[in-house]
């Protein structure tokens, strides 16, 4: 990612977040954890924009210790959607979908915390998977869906964690001791099911975001339109 889009990228968030903070948060609104769960979510594609594949082995894999602890946030937004059904989009007196733009205000923001934690959260995981498969000088497309994969597993154990055990990632620092037990005892059929879900949910963002891409590479090179 080029400087500019870093920066476009990092201004954009800020700004939602403020966003958020004075007309959310600042409100006592119920959705008030937007902008908690926004900041978790925009945590790692920060980091990952500091990653780079010639950086010092200390920095490098501290750096990528502290994405992957923080990671599963991004697509963990995506789960907020659940509270779409505290809305009653509906007319009872006609079955019609109400036109009450306050409803649609509140749509609007949990799905762009949605979207655009999940959607950039996927590109600091590709970003993350280029660099561990420069540095292990992977080539092919084989190890970079590996990895995707691996990483995206780990991803939706860290959703589990946080939806249901209700565990942010700052707790690893505070109470370790408390978090480890937790997370030893959390291994269960069901649990099992849960992560492959949320992989599901993500390897399907994960390969759209690819294809789209090659796609449209493609149709630029054959056009010459860039």
């Amino acid at each position: 990612m080029t400087k500019k889009l870093t920066w476009i990228v990092r201004v954009t968030f800020w700004l939602y977040m403020l966003y958020v903070y004075l007309t959310v948060y600042r409100q006592g609104s119920f959705y008030s954890f937007l902008l908690l769960n926004t900041f978790l979510g925009y945590i790692p594609i920060e980091i990952a924009m500091h990653m780079h594949k010639t950086q010092p082995k200390l920095i490098y894999w501290g750096l990528f210790l502290l994405w992957l602890l923080f990671y599963p946030n991004a697509p963990y937004v995506i789960t907020d959607l659940f509270h779409l059904a505290r809305m009653d989009p509906y007319n009872p007196t006609n079955g019609l979908m109400s036109f009450d733009l306050h409803m649609w205000l509140n749509f609007t923001n949990l799905v762009a915390s949605a979207f655009g934690c999940a959607l950039m959260g996927m590109w600091s995981l590709e970003h993350v998977a280029q660099t561990l498969q420069a540095r292990f000088k992977l080539r092919g497309w084989i190890p970079r869906t590996s990895l995707a994969l691996i990483l995206t597993l780990a991803a939706s154990i860290g959703i589990y964690v946080g939806r249901f055990l209700r565990l942010h990632t700052a707790y690893l620092f505070i109470e370790p001791d408390a978090v480890i037990k937790q997370l030893i005892a959390m291994w269960n059929p069901r649990m099992l099911i849960f992560v492959i879900f949320m992989t599901i949910i993500q390897l399907i963002i994960w390969a759209a975001i690819a294809i789209g891409r090659q796609l449209i590479d493609q149709y630029d090179s054959q056009n010459k339109l860039l």
